[in-house]
């Protein structure tokens, strides 16, 4: 995914329908710089991890 568009998910009121690995995940915050996302599962919010922004895929 790329930076833009991560960071309009992170900001939309809307939930985007994003996988990370399979998973359905909650985009929290983009870091443009450094080209990551810190997400979470959408099933369990404690589980917050930073990951590539092409990890990331919106359906």
């Amino acid at each position: 995914m790329n930076k833009q568009r991560a960071q309009e998910i992170a900001v939309s009121p809307n939930l985007v329908n994003v996988t990370y690995n399979d998973v359905p995940v909650y985009i929290q915050h983009v870091d443009e710089s450094r080209e990551i996302a810190r997400i979470y599962p959408l099933d369990s919010p404690e589980n917050e991890q930073e990951v590539p922004l092409n990890s990331l895929i919106e359906h």
